[in-house]
């Protein structure tokens, strides 16, 4: 679980920079309320809430895994969780050319494997 938990924190530390992010370009550009039009702004904001929005419940999902599958499943997730949202991020921000798709893909097959694993786990299936 050490794995999971690094990661974890990785994921939080992201989210705590794309905050911020949020806030700099805010300032910088004079916009205190929504994107106002702004692309910057748009992306800044997006980058920040497609996190909030995907990761917790892929680490969630992630967690429950540890007893059925153990540490190593746990730990694979877990580390690519990371590298997606982060090319994720660096595509959306405009840094990572290909990094909005393979990320976006990337952290989509993780809930559905997670997920996947998880409900055949209830119906007393464990694949391995």
């Amino acid at each position: 679980m050490t794995v999971f938990f690094v990661c974890a924190g990785l994921i939080g530390l992201l989210a705590a920079g794309l905050t911020i992010n949020v806030g700099r370009v805010r300032n910088a550009k004079k916009i205190f309320i929504g994107d106002g039009g702004d692309k910057e702004m748009l992306a800044a904001i997006r980058t920040q809430g497609n996190l909030i929005e995907l990761a917790p419940l892929c680490l969630f999902l992630i967690y429950l895994l540890h007893g059925p599958y153990g540490n190593r499943t746990v730990a694979v997730l877990s580390i690519v969780l990371v590298v997606a949202r982060l090319v994720h991020a660096g595509g959306m921000l405009g840094h990572i050319g290909f990094g909005r798709a393979a990320g976006a893909i990337a952290t989509t097959a993780i809930l559905a494997v997670a997920s996947i694993l998880l409900a055949l786990v209830g119906l007393g299936i464990k694949l391995y």
